[in-house]
This record gives C-alpha cells, sequence and structure tokens, in this order.
C-alpha cells in the first residue's frame, strides 16, 4: 500500500505524462512545428521518464529514490521549456511539469 506521498507522486507523474504528450501532438500542429522541436523533444523524454517514475513507485522498487530525481530534472528541464512559449498547452504542460518536480523532489529525498 502506498503512503500519500507516493500517491501524489504516482498521480503528478501520470498528470505530467499526459499533459507532455498532449504538449507534444499541439506542437507538431502549430504553424511552425520545426521551431518547437526541443520542446516536443523535451515533452517525449519527460513522458517516458514520468511513466517510468509511475511504475517504479507502483511498484515499490528498490531504487525508486534515484528514478524519482531523474524525473524531477526531466520535468524541471520541460518546465523551463514550455514556459517560453505562450500556447495553452504549452503553458498546462508547464504547470504540470512543475508540479510533478515538486512532488518526484520530495520521493527522492
Amino acid at each position: 500500500m502506498l503512503n500519500q506521498i507516493e500517491n501524489e507522486c504516482l498521480r503528478e507523474c501520470n498528470e505530467c505524462a499526459t499533459a507532455c504528450l498532449q504538449c507534444a501532438c499541439a506542437c507538431l500542429d502549430e504553424e511552425d512545428p520545426k521551431s518547437m522541436a526541443r520542446c516536443i523533444k523535451l515533452d517525449l523524454e519527460c513522458a517516458d521518464i514520468c511513466r517510468l517514475a509511475a511504475a517504479s513507485i507502483a511498484r515499490g522498487d528498490e531504487h525508486m529514490k534515484a528514478v524519482c530525481a531523474l524525473c524531477a530534472d526531466a520535468c524541471q528541464s520541460c518546465a523551463t521549456e514550455c514556459a517560453k512559449h505562450a500556447m495553452d498547452h504549452c503553458q498546462r504542460c508547464a504547470t504540470a511539469c512543475q508540479r510533478c518536480a515538486d512532488a518526484c523532489r520530495g520521493m527522492a529525498q
């Protein structure tokens, strides 16, 4: 059974992965998707790492804290990049990534 901190982090990881995938797809639909290449790449990387962190938390893996530390770093990078763009999908992603980064930092300690 997961404790409250683990449950919160698991939820934030799943929400962040979803926001990142939605952002990447929306960026591809922008007028100039090439200008969004870094955002798209970070979205996809962040989503993958968030899914890994969620699985690690759910299983109570031995390296869960290290995975969460990596997830916090990936989420922070993605949040910083997405925050640079005015589009709603990027702003929603930046918010989700920041919440996940904060939750994962708490798990990594």
